[in-house]
């Protein structure tokens, strides 16, 4: 049994997306690395914040039906440079069951391991659902604080939370509250105003992807991020267009009758800005940072099916899903799309090929599960997207997402550099050899 300090797979078991046929022998070993994981290792792989993915590595390859071998390369990979964690002040964990003293560790990554047991202890008191409500829904400061947490580090903390909830995993949640405790605040300069211009602002029902337009089509806004910013979120977008991002943001807005379309929609829009922003003549990469945006849309349909989670707060996550989306956009240079890049698509396996051939060259990828995510999170896409087709909004559909899975195999099988980062600045694509002649 899964309990908030033990993970506990079963092929019974059936997440958001997965491939049939998962065996005793790949659960059973998928559970115990992620259980190593869980107490061999910190969150963060070194100091500067750089994320531990074994978890989502080894979810992603679980639910596409890697073996037990091809788990534990995926683990072995990733495990080398990986940080021991720090040892738990138990103190601290004590100072945290209090309101005020809890605040003063947060953002603070060597205080993780205490937050990580604070967490586990409270499951083990009130269950994940009841803490997840009380900690990051329930409205409070606290709670927003939280909130704003779980969207910071390029997603990161909510990616997390979403591997704990898709596949009900307490000790993954408590890794996700964990981590979302000791990540940065500072989105919340995006979401607070946007939520309060929202009330205000009569809803112009615009698509995502007409949102996507307007920001790219707004001068000031498309120049705000320099190449040179140390985060272009924070020192770019926020800084030099506020008012410009704030009035799209707050133009995407939700209601419980389109929940379930809206997310939909969300799921195509960020298939289509991170599958389309390319730039020919180089060869197709990916942006590393749009990426984050499609592998996060995975969760959003597991968020909608939990019982425990109110309809205001399953709104309020998508909200700020999509206004962290346009504004990750708009850090980037606001790239443009080019839709004929994906439908013109020739994959290096063939036309026919199927998506089959695509999942298995993704088990084998040698990476830290950013492309098996990717690809995973576009095979949802197209099983999520289908009763919308050609609503608009829904910009990929019908080959088109086979097309983009492909795309992103090709890419990384192509070698370095894996991903771009930046893809609307030209300096993103200095290193990116260009296309050979029967490709241009």
């Amino acid at each position: 049994m899964a309990t908030s300090s033990k993970v506990h797979l079963t092929p019974a078991y059936q997440p958001q997306f997965s491939l049939p046929g998962i065996s005793t022998e790949s659960a059973e070993k998928a559970s115990e690395l992620l259980q190593k994981n869980h107490e061999d290792f910190h969150i963060f792989f070194n100091r500067s914040g750089f994320h531990n993915h074994i978890v989502h590595h080894l979810l992603t390859l679980y639910a596409l039906k890697a073996t037990p071998a091809e788990l534990q390369k995926g683990y072995d990979e990733n495990a080398s440079y990986q940080r021991p964690p720090e040892k738990v002040d138990e103190k601290v964990v004590e100072d945290m069951a209090n309101a005020e003293t809890y605040k003063k560790y947060l953002g603070k990554e060597r205080y993780y391991h205490d937050y990580l047991v604070f967490f586990q202890n409270e499951m083990d008191k009130k269950g994940w659902q009841e803490v997840l409500n009380e900690y990051v829904f329930k409205g409070d400061e606290r709670a927003d604080d939280m909130l704003v947490r779980m969207y910071a580090g390029f997603l990161h903390p909510i990616i997390h939370l979403g591997f704990g909830v898709e596949f009900e995993q307490p000790a993954i949640i408590a890794e996700a509250l964990a981590q979302a405790a000791v990540h940065e605040v500072w989105m919340g300069k995006l979401f607070y105003p946007a939520e309060e211009q929202a009330k205000i602002t009569e809803n112009v029902h615009k698509s995502i992807v007409q949102l996507l337009d307007d920001i790219r089509n707004n001068e000031p806004l498309k120049a705000s991020p320099h190449w040179d910013d140390g985060n272009k979120i924070r020192d770019g977008v926020l800084k030099r267009a506020p008012e410009q991002m704030l009035k799209y943001a707050s133009q995407f807005q939700v209601t419980e009758e389109d929940l379930e379309r809206r997310t939909a929609e969300m799921i195509n829009a960020t298939a289509y800005f991170t599958g389309a922003a390319q730039h020919p003549p180089h060869q197709v990469k990916f942006d590393f940072f749009y990426m984050h945006c499609i592998n996060s849309s995975i969760f959003f349909p597991s968020f909608l099916r939990q019982t425990w989670l109110s309809p205001a707060n399953k709104i309020r996550l998508l909200e700020w899903k999509v206004r962290a989306d346009l504004a990750l956009y708009a850090s980037r240079g606001s790239a443009d799309l080019l839709l004929d890049e994906i439908t013109s698509y020739k994959p290096k396996a063939g036309t026919d090929a199927p998506l089959d051939n695509v999942f298995a060259r993704a088990r084998r990828f040698p990476d830290d599960g950013h492309t098996s995510k990717f690809i995973r999170a576009l095979a949802n896409g197209e099983k999520v997207c289908r009763k919308w087709e050609g609503e608009d909004g829904f910009v990929i559909k019908g080959d088109m997402w086979k097309l983009l899975g492909h795309m992103v195999i090709d890419s990384v099988e192509a070698g370095y550099p894996h991903w771009v980062r930046n893809a609307g600045m030209e300096e993103a694509w200095k290193d990116v050899p260009l296309r050979t002649a029967s490709k241009m």
